[in-house]
C-alpha cells in the first residue's frame, strides 16, 4: 500500500497551487490535479499509481504522471449517451492484482431503449481486451434520467450495482423489473442462488432490494463491511441507506420529498409498516452523487466519517456511531462545483471528480 501511495503522490507532484479551507475539525487544501474532463463520472486507482476516469459522453481515460493520456481506452463496448446516462462507474475487481479485470457501468441501448448495462474486461496498455457484458438492465427505457449507478465488491466477492427507477416512479416497486433496485451478481455475472427473490414467481432474481429512486452513491462500512448508499429524492428527502436483503426501501410509496413544482405528497406520506426508513434524509435536497469512507491517516479525526458529493455544489461530511448520523457538516460550500464523485485515494488523500462540461480532479490534504 505504501508503494502505492508513493506512485499516486509522485503521479500529481506538479500541479497547480491549492486553495486552503477549514472545516470544524481540519483545515486542508484542495488541490486540482487534473482539467478538461468532460462530464466525468468515476475514478479508479490502478496499482501501478494511473488512474482510470470515466467521463459520461463515453471515454474511459487514463491518467499518468499527472496528465490525461490523449487516446481514451479502446475496446469498449457502445455507449449510448442520453440525458443522465452514458459512461459511468468504474471498478477494479477485489483480485485485480491477480486477473486484471477491470468494470464499468453505462447506458446500453436494446430493442425496448435505453438502460444501464454492465461490462468487464481486461486493461491491455491502452485497449480493454476480451470486453464481455455481464448485466443489462430489463425492462430498459426511453427517458434520460435515473440510470444510478455505481459498481461495489463486497468483501466476499459480490458485485452490486445500483439502478434508478428511470424516471418512471412506479417501476420501483414492480417485481419483474430491475429499475429502482440494487442488483447482486457473482463476479461472472451469475445471480448467486442465496439472493433474496430467487425462486419467486414473477421476480427477477438478481434483484437485491426494491423501492429505490435513483441511488448514485454506494461504498462499504470499513467496519461492518455492510453496503451502505444513498439516493436521490425528488424535490426534497435524498435519503441514505444500509442495503440489506429483499428490504423494500419505500419509493415511490413513501418519501420524504415532494413533488416538483407544485409540492404535493407523493405517495401515501413518509412511513408505512413493512418499509424501511433512511438512516439520513435531507430536505431540501443536496443532490447526491458518489459516497467515501475515510480511513486513512491524513485526517485523523476524519477516521471512520462518511464523505458525500453533492451536484448542488456541496460536500458533506457525516459524522457517525455505528448506523447512526450524530452530525452533518458542509465541508465545502460551492467552491469547486458540483461534485459528481468522491474517492479515498491509496495516498490518504481524499479525491473530488466535478461533473461540468470541463470538469476536473481535485485532492484534499491537509494544510500545513
Amino acid at each position: 500500500m505504501r508503494t502505492f501511495a508513493l506512485l499516486v503522490l509522485a503521479a500529481i507532484s506538479h500541479v497547480a497551487q491549492a486553495q486552503t479551507f477549514r472545516s470544524e475539525e481540519h483545515s486542508f487544501t484542495v488541490t486540482r490535479v487534473i482539467s478538461g474532463l468532460a462530464h466525468p463520472w468515476s475514478l479508479a486507482f490502478l496499482p501501478d499509481g494511473r488512474m482510470l476516469i470515466t467521463e459520461r459522453p463515453g471515454r474511459l481515460r487514463i491518467a499518468k504522471d499527472g496528465k490525461l493520456e490523449p487516446e481514451p481506452v479502446s475496446g469498449l463496448p457502445t455507449v449510448t449517451p442520453q440525458g443522465q446516462g452514458g459512461l459511468m462507474d468504474v471498478a477494479l475487481h477485489p483480485n485485480y492484482a491477480q486477473n486484471g479485470l477491470v468494470y464499468w457501468s453505462f447506458a446500453g441501448r436494446g430493442a425496448d431503449g435505453v438502460g444501464t448495462e454492465v461490462a468487464r474486461g481486461k486493461l491491455v496498455g491502452n485497449r480493454m481486451e476480451g470486453a464481455e457484458v455481464l448485466f443489462r438492465q430489463s425492462p430498459k427505457g426511453t427517458t434520460g434520467r435515473h440510470f444510478g449507478s455505481r459498481l461495489v465488491f463486497d468483501r466476499a466477492g459480490f458485485l452490486y450495482i445500483t439502478l434508478g427507477d428511470r424516471g418512471e416512479m412506479e417501476r420501483a416497486q414492480k417485481p419483474d423489473d430491475h429499475a429502482g433496485s440494487v442488483i447482486r451478481l457473482h463476479d461472472d455475472g451469475r445471480v448467486p442462488k442465496d439472493n433474496p427473490f430467487v425462486g419467486r414467481p414473477g421476480w427477477k432474481p438478481e434483484k437485491f432490494t426494491l423501492g429505490n429512486r435513483n441511488l448514485q452513491g454506494a461504498a462499504l462500512h470499513p467496519v461492518t463491511g455492510a453496503l451502505w448508499t444513498h439516493e436521490h429524492g425528488p424535490q426534497g428527502g435524498d435519503e441514505v441507506n444500509v442495503i440489506r436483503a429483499g428490504v423494500n426501501y419505500g419509493w415511490p410509496v413513501i418519501t420524504y420529498g415532494v413533488n416538483y413544482g407544485t409540492g404535493t405528497r407523493i405517495g401515501e406520506g413518509t412511513h408505512k409498516p413493512g418499509m424501511a426508513q433512511p438512516l439520513h434524509y435531507w430536505v431540501p435536497s443536496i443532490a447526491p452523487s458518489g459516497m467515501a469512507f475515510y480511513i486513512g491517516d491524513k485526517f485523523p479525526h476524519w477516521k471512520g466519517d462518511l464523505f458525500i458529493g453533492g451536484l448542488n455544489r456541496w460536500l458533506v461530511r457525516l459524522k457517525l456511531d455505528g448506523e447512526k448520523v450524530l452530525r452533518e457538516e458542509r465541508v465545502l460550500h460551492g467552491e469547486l462545483g458540483s461534485i459528481r464523485d468522491v474517492r479515498m485515494g491509496p495516498d490518504g488523500s481524499l479525491y473530488l471528480l466535478t461533473d461540468d462540461p470541463n470538469g476536473f480532479l481535485a485532492r484534499l490534504d491537509p494544510a500545513n
